[in-house]
């Protein structure tokens, strides 16, 4: 059995250590076959840098890196071309004094290492000197591969005033040099997150060609499951060590936790990053978002408070994927470019292309829930997931009393809420508990109503929730009369084989409180 790649993002080291590699060669033949300059945008843990490193052991002309794979029969092994390839995370660039000065030691150690010397002091100079001296030694043109082109603008987003200008104006001097340099190129790849305002229009060149909505190279990053059971079949033969429904299929669970991402609303893609991990571990986790959403996202949403996104699917128009301003940062494009929304579908409106928008699978919803209440309600992961156990325990055993205390545990460090100026606030932090309890908030909630209603599944049961928030009413009448029984009410009918659990939290300025009452006529199974 072969070792998983786990955390490799080199070619060679995978090829050379033997590791499984997927092979992508196809897509890469296919996208240098047609074009010249492109631009990918992938999020994080997408094998974005291994994409790069396959190109560059390609053009080096590290022939018995690919002997079996799709490429290795078509490609020219007789010639090889020069490669600068600019890796991001490798390079300081905190200001854009600090920018230039490292990225032209940078291209000095490539030329050094063509035994050539640079003619120009700046940057600018240096990168185009760079360019041509290469062409001229070698007779081949250039490839050059920028890994994480917008990782300096992302990384500068709240930066000292001007500062993120300056950066990005560095950025688009250096682009911009290569509209100038196109007769030493043969290939340009830009890879990152996003397309970001101040420094894309550098990339404006004539062959430029935007792929990350192609629908040739909607695989060219993560695994398909065809891929997944064909290449990793020994380690999908071990069980899961925690299932995580009784009785689901292992390869149906993997599938709802992992599977779902899409830039074509077609083409299904696993996350490399997590997938690995599972077949590792054979733990269904959060991998992928272990270390939590960013912290400006997080921000960025609780400040809008508005969660929509998590209660039904959005639809919007294509030019939602148009360029990123770090200056005004729409949230849904955020979501998108870093991971958190994925497309599911696509249909034409007229002559526009219209997008399906929805979280790609369980991870991410769960990961980006639990860190938006560990925000909203300042809150530690230990504590939050106690909160949760505390609370799904609860409202199986119909506690009322225990579930208004742990309520009030989670409501601890939030001021005091029901005011005009905060009530969305309140309203999204109550929708994100519910999420956060295994609970599916109804679509056609109103915040305006102060209502929030929601039904979860637990084991042999269904339990309906009204949430109720008012500052002017009191506690008892937002809790009210005992809820309707079956002949009064045929909203429970879809429910008829479990145990029916209705849960009523109401909240005030400065109370809460709960009712959980077991509905009579509907017995399903016994409380677990």
């Amino acid at each position: 059995m072969k070792k998983l790649p786990i955390g490799i993002q080199s070619f060679t080291d995978i090829r050379e250590g033997s590791y499984l590699y997927v092979d992508k060669t196809a897509a890469i033949y296919r996208m240098i076959s047609f074009g010249k300059t492109y631009l990918l945008s992938r999020p994080c843990r997408f094998g974005k840098s291994l994409l790069v490193s396959t190109l560059e052991a390609l053009f080096c002309g590290k022939k018995s890196l690919f002997e079996g794979l799709y490429i290795y029969d078509k490609w020219d092994w007789t010639r090889s071309n020069p490669v600068v390839r600019i890796d991001w995370t490798l390079i300081g660039h905190a200001t854009a004094k600090e920018l230039e000065e490292n990225l032209t030691a940078y291209l000095e150690n490539i030329a050094a290492g063509y035994q050539l010397t640079l003619d120009r002091e700046y940057v600018l100079g240096a990168f185009v000197d760079l360019i041509r001296q290469l062409h001229e030694k070698t007779g081949e043109r250039v490839v050059v591969l920028v890994d994480g082109y917008d990782v300096p603008v992302l990384d500068a987003v709240g930066a000292a005033s001007g500062e993120l200008d300056e950066i990005c104006d560095a950025l688009y001097r250096l682009y911009s040099a290569l509209q100038g340099s196109d007769e030493h190129l043969h290939l340009v790849l830009f890879t990152g997150l996003s397309k970001v305002a101040g420094i894309t229009l550098a990339l404006a060149l004539d062959t430029l060609n935007d792929i990350t909505l192609d629908e040739r190279y909607a695989d060219i990053c993560g695994y398909t499951q065809q891929e997944l059971e064909d290449s990793f079949s020994e380690y999908l033969a071990e069980e899961p060590k925690n299932p995580s429904e009784a009785g689901e299929e292992p390869l149906a669970a993997i599938r709802r936790w992992y599977d779902g991402y899409s830039w074509d609303g077609k083409t299904s893609v696993y996350n490399p990053h997590s997938i690995l991990l599972f077949l590792q571990e054979k733990k269904i986790r959060t991998f992928w978002c272990a270390t939590g959403a960013p912290a400006f996202l997080i921000d960025l949403l609780k400040a809008r408070a508005d969660v929509s996104f998590l209660l039904q699917p959005i639809r919007v128009w294509a030019n939602l994927f148009g360029v990123y301003n770090p200056e005004r940062i729409e949230v849904l494009p955020l979501l998108f470019q870093a991971g958190y929304l994925t497309i599911k579908e696509v249909a034409l409106d007229g002559w526009e292309r219209k997008y399906t928008l929805a979280p790609p699978n369980r991870v991410v919803e769960e990961s980006l829930v639990r860190n938006l209440l560990m925000s909203y309600a300042d809150l530690y992961l230990d504590e939050a997931v106690r909160l949760r156990e505390s609370m799904i325990r609860e409202v199986k055993t119909c506690n009322a009393a225990g579930l208004e205390q742990s309520l009030r545990a989670m409501l601890a460090h939030v001021p005091c809420p029901l005011r005009a100026d905060t009530e969305p606030y309140y309203h999204a932090l109550l929708q994100v508990w519910l999420y956060f309890i295994d609970f599916k908030v109804k679509g056609e909630t109103s915040a305006d109503a102060g209502r929030i209603y929601a039904v979860g599944r637990l084991p042999g049961m269904a339990v309906i929730a009204r949430i109720k928030y008012s500052a002017e009413q009191t506690l008892a009448s937002l809790i009210g009369e005992p809820a309707a029984q079956p002949n009064d009410n045929r909203q429970y009918e879809a429910y008829a084989a479990k145990k029916i659990i209705l849960l009523t939290a109401a909240f005030t300025k400065n109370e809460i409180g709960c009712r959980i009452e077991q509905l009579a006529g509907y017995s399903g199974s016994p409380v677990e």
